[in-house]
């Protein structure tokens, strides 16, 4: 679910507005309270999402029903304050109530809490502190505290003003601000990127002008992506340094996530195999969308504060590396990167990413690169820190486990055929792999068990029966 799925549901008429809201599933901006909850458990859900991304709160539903909060008035006051009362420091939260239509029939009102991120850890009276991770609030340990207070500093850069003026509009790209806000459904783009974080007291933050400044580059000349290929498998040094191209892409974000991939195609290594066609030709060597992944994590989620290096994307014949400013969160076990949980250095650049479809979140991005390159029968990606930076590993190279060794090398054109036509045939995927039925079959059974595919189908000789991916 995205957050603009939530904005939609909000903007429903009062009789729908409350079974809109109570159909969609909690997410990382994204929660549900009953009308009975208590000031002290409500705090600690407005204290999760301003020490991630901010988000909503809707208090008046509870399992599925519609309940509305107009039975307790003097009960949803105190609601209405735990952000100050409850939270230390105070939280940033606007507070509305929408009217609604009541499961009984009645007309009332919810409570709605749209909680902005903090630019500080916040934490109860009782001083715990509660981030949310994807659908959850969870409590924090004394260590994991620490590591957030860390990155906490880090995450508050963002929120910094810039000498921009909103009303510059030669240093602001109205244009993609008025697509931003259609695409969301706002009715004005200033008043988006007053709720977003973008602006404050008439100038762009430092958030704002990242994405969408005309000229980012002038406050923050390394706000830019390296695009560089080498030729073999060696950086090499002096004149044994092999550069075939090297691309330097500035601009706004959105503008660097469109550009980006069209540069890293153009020189992404390739290896010669089966096409889809059933002849021989040259297929990417490293999945797409793994580092397609990697590198909207890179802009996404890097450490701006670090204005002293840029993202570098390095293209070889045997592999893609990128490297972005900034260590990985300490909340993260670099030992376990699947364990990583969803994290936003940049909370306000994330969110608008993730309102423009840029990228999956942090830990989901990172599990779908190891799925992909696991398909694809390679090497799992390799992260690599250093003292101020994260490089990421995408090998070309045939994974030597159990699982990469059992998949069929054919394993990457079945899942790109039903990722694009969504079901397809025993027949029709014969045809991709270019081999005959019966061993076709075989090498979907194989998928099968692997739980790379999914046969849907009543009986073996279904004449209806077909093949898709798991959802």
């Amino acid at each position: 679910m995205e957050q603009r799925d939530v904005d939609e549901a909000l903007e429903a008429p009062p009789e729908e507005v409350g079974r809109a809201l109570a159909a969609l599933p909690e997410s990382q901006w994204f929660e549900r309270k009953s009308a009975r909850t208590s000031p002290a458990k409500l705090s600690q859900a407005v204290i999760a999402l301003a020490n991630a991304e901010g988000g909503t709160l809707v208090v008046g539903i509870h399992d599925g029903r519609v309940e509305g909060t107009d039975a307790d008035p003097r009960h949803r006051n105190e609601l209405q304050q735990v952000h100050v009362q409850h939270v230390q420091p105070p939280a940033r939260v606007h507070t509305r109530l929408l009217p609604c239509r009541t499961d009984d029939g009645r007309d009332d009102h919810l409570l709605v809490l749209d909680v902005n991120p903090g630019d500080e850890v916040h934490a109860t009276t009782r001083d715990d502190v509660y981030l949310r991770l994807g659908d959850e609030t969870r409590r924090l340990t004394y260590v994991q505290r620490r590591e957030l207070f860390f990155d906490r500093r880090q995450a508050g850069f963002e929120a910094q003003l810039t000498a921009v003026r909103l009303d510059d509009p030669g240093d602001v790209d109205v244009e993609a601000a008025q697509a931003y806000a259609a695409r969301v459904g706002h009715p004005t783009w200033q008043g988006l990127f007053a709720a977003r974080g973008l602006v404050r007291d008439g100038r762009l933050t430092v958030a704002g002008l990242l994405l969408f400044g005309r000229h980012p580059g002038s406050e923050f000349p390394n706000a830019h992506v390296r695009v560089t290929r080498f030729a073999g498998r060696d950086r090499g040094t002096g004149s044994r340094q092999q550069v075939l191209s090297d691309e330097r892409v500035e601009g706004p974000l959105p503008r660097l996530l469109r550009d980006v991939p069209a540069h890293v195609r153009q020189v992404q290594p390739r290896r010669r195999a089966l096409g889809r066609g059933g002849r021989f030709e040259q297929v990417p060597a490293v999945p797409e969308d793994a580092w397609l992944e990697a590198v909207v994590n890179a802009v996404v989620h890097r450490s701006y504060s670090l204005q002293s290096d840029h993202v570098h994307v390095d293209v070889f014949d045997d592999r893609v590396e990128v490297e972005s400013p900034g260590r990985f969160p300490g909340l993260s076990d670099l030992r376990d990167p699947l364990s990583i949980h969803r994290f936003a250095r940049n909370p306000r650049i994330a969110r608008v990413c993730a309102d423009l479809d840029f990228g999956q979140e942090f830990g989901e991005g990172i599990r779908r690169m190891f799925e992909e390159m696991r398909l694809a029968g390679l090497q799992p990606p390799l992260y690599r820190q250093t003292e101020s930076s994260v490089r990421l590993v995408l090998a070309a190279e045939r994974s030597a486990g159990d699982d990469g060794a059992r998949l069929p090398e054919e394993t990457p054109l079945v899942v790109a055929a039903l990722r694009e036509a969504g079901r397809l045939s025993t027949r029709d995927l014969a045809e991709v792999m270019g081999l005959a039925r019966p061993t076709a079959i075989k090498r979907l059974a194989q998928l099968r068990e692997q739980g790379v595919v999914r046969w849907n189908g009543q009986s073996p000789r279904d004449p209806r029966a077909y093949w898709d991916l798991p959802s």
